[in-house]
């Protein structure tokens, strides 16, 4: 058993730090919203009242927070982990950030005696219900093997891709063809349905040739049936399309399509959809075919 804090406790986050519990892990929770914290209590964990106190004690300590300033708040502010976190602590950072944001946090917490590897995960709301994620994971590879343990518990496929900052990179990459897979199976929808062809089968034969993908899988249900209830905001997910297009304009890579849909998720949070599950690109499609009802605020 290890004592685990774990900061940020939502859609992802919650049943993460939930089958730490189930496994026996003694895990203390913290989340801006206290519901959330109750929840993990109600599973067997602990709930703390601020960073410093999940973190007093742990021997590991998990973070799941949105973005790169969060990240940096938690990590390098006052009271934060690695102001209190004792000497060898290792701090699995799974949000998804900035390379260069991981690589600068690595670097603060190995000045502290913190061990850090950066381990973004995919496979969203029911990846980490399921425990079944696939997680990129970057850093020493010591310290990847030390992290190990705790992300087999929550992943099934758990790769160390390099360096500090690598598995940022690499959920950079994975978010471009994420949004890009969203966008053509909401076309491809859109398309069927304005022909009037019978979808189950269209979707069924689909999905077994080399069109089928995780995205086809899970997501063509709801969207075929308009359910948009969040498993990945459009608003992360506009966040990790600007992480994806800043990283490609640093090291001179085009991303012709994945900026054209960088700039489509970034209109649909424009138009009030941030809270939606990003498949509500398919809404934009039925809006600029004439199909549907014209996008408004959910």
């Amino acid at each position: 058993m290890t004592r685990i804090a774990f900061i940020g406790l939502g859609i992802m986050g919650g049943p993460m730090a939930g089958h730490l519990v189930d496994v026996g892990h003694d895990v203390i929770g913290y989340d801006l919203h206290r519901a959330a914290v109750d929840a993990l209590a109600a599973r067997g964990g602990h709930a703390a009242a601020d960073v410093a106190e999940a973190v007093s004690g742990a021997e590991v300590v998990i973070t799941m927070v949105p973005d790169s300033p969060d990240v940096e708040a938690i990590t390098l502010g006052p009271g934060g982990i690695y102001a209190t976190a004792r000497l060898g602590t290792l701090h699995i950072d799974c949000s998804t950030i900035r390379p260069d944001v991981a690589r600068r946090v690595a670097e603060a917490g190995a000045d502290r005696g913190i061990r850090v590897v950066d381990a973004p995960v995919s496979g969203g709301e029911a990846g980490a219900v399921e425990a079944v994620l696939s997680i990129m994971v970057g850093g020493e590879a010591a310290d990847v093997e030390a992290a190990r343990p705790y992300l087999d518990v929550v992943g099934r496929t758990v790769v160390h891709v390099g360096p500090s900052g690598a598995g940022q990179t690499v959920k950079a990459a994975n978010q471009l063809i994420v949004a890009g897979n969203i966008q053509l199976v909401a076309e491809a929808l859109v398309f069927l349905e304005a022909h009037g062809v019978d979808i189950d089968a269209s979707t069924s034969v689909l999905a077994g040739g080399l069109a089928g993908s995780t995205v086809l899988d899970r997501k063509a249900s709801g969207m075929r049936a308009r359910e948009f209830a969040p498993g990945f905001r459009i608003d992360l997910h506009h966040k990790d399309m600007g992480i994806v297009t800043e990283a490609a304009r640093a090291a001179g890579v085009a991303i012709p399509l994945g900026a054209h849909v960088a700039q489509l998720v970034g209109a649909l949070r424009a138009q009030g959809h941030g809270r939606l599950d990003h498949s509500a690109l398919l809404m934009q499609v039925e809006q600029l075919s004439g199909r549907g009802e014209p996008v408004r605020a959910g």
